[in-house]
């Protein structure tokens, strides 16, 4: 806390109406205060270094770059940093990938607002912010095998429709290669086909179209 005993929060989202609803909430509770708010990641980590909030509101899709790349590098530079990701996105890959990058909390747009000032408190009090709704499709997951940077980089391409021979050429491989990779990423999956593949990268945010 600090001299105004309130909880200072830094709002990041890139829609304004988003933003205004968010702000307007925490101003009207007793023990918040809404210090600044921003669009980007760029604007997220500069508007970290000019108020060092007390904790983070940051939302996932981004204009200039992904929310959590945005937490990453404001941990980097302030690992105390308390930041929760406000998303749209269910997908449990991208919940891994936030929590795993110091995420105090994941809480999606779609809760009751409640939800999300109980998760700001929790979070500033030190404990973590994760609704059990969102734990228990962690708990899921967690065991499933992680996908290579390489496979998801051929699964986004099979996705925007892409077909063996194109992606060989497009990532320096040969197409045999290509195929063990499809392989490996339906095996992860547990996919049958292509087809099925993206369907589930796609619902669990491992790619976007």
């Amino acid at each position: 806390m600090n001299d105004t005993g309130r909880i200072r929060i830094l709002s990041i989202d890139d829609h304004p109406l988003v933003r205004e609803g968010i702000a307007a909430m925490i101003n009207d509770q007793p023990d918040m205060q809404m210090v600044a708010q921003g669009a980007t990641g760029k604007e997220a980590i500069q508007g970290f270094r000019q108020h060092r909030p007390d904790v983070v509101l940051m939302d996932v899709r981004l204009p200039d770059m992904s929310g959590i790349d945005a937490m990453i590098t404001i941990r980097s530079e302030f690992p105390a940093a308390r930041i929760i990701i406000l998303t749209s996105s269910e997908g449990d890959a991208e919940m891994l990938r936030a929590l795993k990058g110091g995420a105090c909390g994941y809480m999606l747009k779609s809760m009751p607002p409640k939800d999300l000032l109980e998760a700001i408190r929790k979070v500033h009090a030190g404990k973590k912010g994760i609704p059990v709704e969102i734990a228990a499709r962690l708990a899921n997951h967690y065991s499933d095998e992680t996908l290579t940077e390489r496979e998801i980089e051929i699964l986004q391409q099979i996705a925007e429709g892409n077909r063996n021979k194109d992606i060989a050429d497009k990532l320096f491989i040969s197409e045999g290669t290509v195929k063990v990779h499809i392989k490996h990423i339906m095996g992860k999956l547990g996919a049958n086909d292509r087809t099925q593949a993206i369907t589930i990268a796609l619902r669990r945010g491992i790619i976007h179209l």
